[in-house]
């Protein structure tokens, strides 16, 4: 059984997308409600709530396989400020690594490490918090190399992220999972631009990761939409016909078209200010898609970031925001995953958490290979 450590753990989403096979030997949050639902979820025995800057490699038991880190994004997110790695939040990243590195010292480097975070971390800065993250990990002993996966592929959500992951420069990589050259379907245009300005030790330890085509998806978003929602009610008339009101022509005539459609259509919708008319005056506005698919789901900061369904039976027109329950299947967690009670706590649970079978897919195409192929060269040695 391979065993990990799980940084920045919020509901402990990293650990459901490994699975059973996988033993975490310690997580820590500093969220005391995500760490909350981690307990009851998985327990409390490997749960350490607080700061990461507060932890000593004398908290981290034994040995792991794999440090996995989902490094907060906000700092780092296009969405955001953009203060990088040297923001609170993001900056977390740093105390983090401190530990990699001594854990380094003491001879107990994880084989495998895993840093998960927005695709905006390889423009920030204009790439250079990206090379200062492939300088720390080469500088550290690491080879690596990053993939964008969506959960498109997977899951009825677009939810683009970045995988960073380094393997220990005495762990051998089969050829087979490393490419000659980027590919398109996991290295997009940004983060071959990325890679190109990374400084030359960085580059010298950079990989293609060789990864399968992604499994053709099965779902759509109104597979996921409870008929008797939990924790939200439906919008009255005059809220639906308020959002109706906030669309412009092209978002209307896409509600008109889903009602000529027939049948049961479910849309999303996102509100966002606009620049409406010549003036450049700023205006909410309601927009949706009729794409069988969900807007990336966010943390509710302000309330405009909760993304609303919309449900048209034939000429009935129905809205309402997106369920707790809703949101973590978009992430892939089943129905017996215990969700917080309150609102916002769960939304926010799943707006800031790994995709289950986004995890699975990279566990079981290269994360799993890199490990058993250590494994299979240490029997030799011995």
């Amino acid at each position: 059984m391979s065993s990990f450590y799980e940084f920045f753990a919020g509901g402990g989403m990293a650990r459901a997308g490994l699975g059973a096979d996988w033993q975490c030997l310690f997580a820590n949050d500093f969220d005391p409600k995500k760490a909350a639902s981690y307990a009851a979820n998985w327990g409390a025995d490997r749960l350490r709530v607080g700061d990461v800057a507060a932890l000593t490699t004398a908290d981290l038991p034994d040995e792991a396989d794999l440090a996995w880190a989902s490094f907060p994004c906000q700092d780092l997110s296009l969405a955001g400020i953009g203060i990088g790695l040297k923001g609170e939040r993001s900056g977390a990243f740093w105390p983090f690594w401190r530990l990699i590195d001594t854990l380094g010292m003491e001879g107990r480097a994880p084989r495998l490490v895993v840093l998960e975070n927005v695709c905006g971390a390889l423009s920030a800065h204009d790439g250079k918090d990206f090379a200062a993250i492939g300088s720390a990990l080469s500088g550290s002993g690491y080879r690596f190399g990053a993939v964008v996966m969506n959960a498109i592929h997977f899951l009825p959500q677009s939810r683009p992220r970045l995988f960073i992951i380094g393997v220990l420069n005495s762990s051998p990589i089969p050829h087979a999972l490393v490419a000659r050259s980027p590919d398109p379907v996991w290295h997009p245009p940004a983060l071959v631009e990325a890679h190109s300005k990374l400084p030359a030790c960085a580059q010298n330890a950079w990989q293609w990761w060789r990864l399968p085509s992604p499994p053709v998806r099965t779902s759509i978003l109104a597979d996921v939409v409870e008929d008797a929602p939990q924790g939200v009610a439906w919008h009255t008339s005059a809220e639906t016909q308020k959002l109706l009101d906030m669309m412009n022509p092209l978002n209307r005539a896409k509600v008109e078209a889903a009602q000529k459609m027939g049948g049961r259509q479910v849309g999303t919708i996102y509100k966002r200010t606009r620049a409406d008319g010549p003036n450049g005056k700023r205006t909410q506005r309601a927009e949706i898609r009729f794409d069988d698919v969900a807007g990336c789901l966010r943390t509710p900061v302000g309330g405009s970031s909760r993304q609303i369904i919309m449900v048209i039976d034939d000429l009935r027109i129905r809205s309402r925001l997106l369920s707790p329950r809703e949101a973590a299947r978009l992430m892939g967690l089943p129905d017996t995953y215990a969700l917080p009670n309150n609102y916002n706590d769960a939304y926010h649970l799943a707006g800031d958490g790994l995709a289950v079978p986004v995890v699975r897919f990279l566990a079981e195409h290269l994360l799993e290979p890199l490990l058993a192929a250590a494994q299979a060269t240490l029997k030799k040695a011995a």
